[in-house]
């Protein structure tokens, strides 16, 4: 059986708009589940008057308010970089693009891996006060 292979060209550039789109998709989800997130803390506050409670909730509301601010700061970012990388030809991007990309991609990941603790977290403490 023979392989046929196709030459397919994928530049930096690529990559770096397909990462950049993918980021973009999981802001969306993030600032969604960041929005549900407040609304059931929102409606379990409604119904509990536990001090300790209210203090841990106060905690979570001011966390999900400075994912909300990572947010919109990681999207400005995203579209800063995405005008940037389309200056530019498609194996020709200058190194202070390729380290904006390596940090915007540090960023992400620090990101999802911390929104995913917080929820966690926040997960933990509902189920504690019920």
């Amino acid at each position: 059986m023979t392989e046929t292979k196709t030459n397919i060209s994928i530049s930096k550039l690529d990559q770096f708009e397909n990462e950049n789109n993918t980021w973009e998709r999981s802001l969306d989800f993030f600032k969604q589940e960041n929005a549900y997130l407040k609304t059931r803390l929102s409606v379990i506050i409604d119904n509990k008057d536990d001090k300790e409670f209210l203090k841990l909730a106060e905690y979570f509301q001011n966390q999900f308010l400075l994912k909300d601010e990572f947010i919109k700061e990681l999207k400005t970012d995203l579209n800063r970089q995405n005008d940037e990388i389309k200056l530019y030809p498609k194996n020709k991007m200058p190194n202070d693009i390729v380290n904006r990309q390596e940090t915007l991609r540090k960023e992400m990941s620090y990101f999802e891996t911390d929104f995913s603790r917080l929820k966690n977290e926040f997960h933990q403490l509902i189920i504690q006060f019920l």
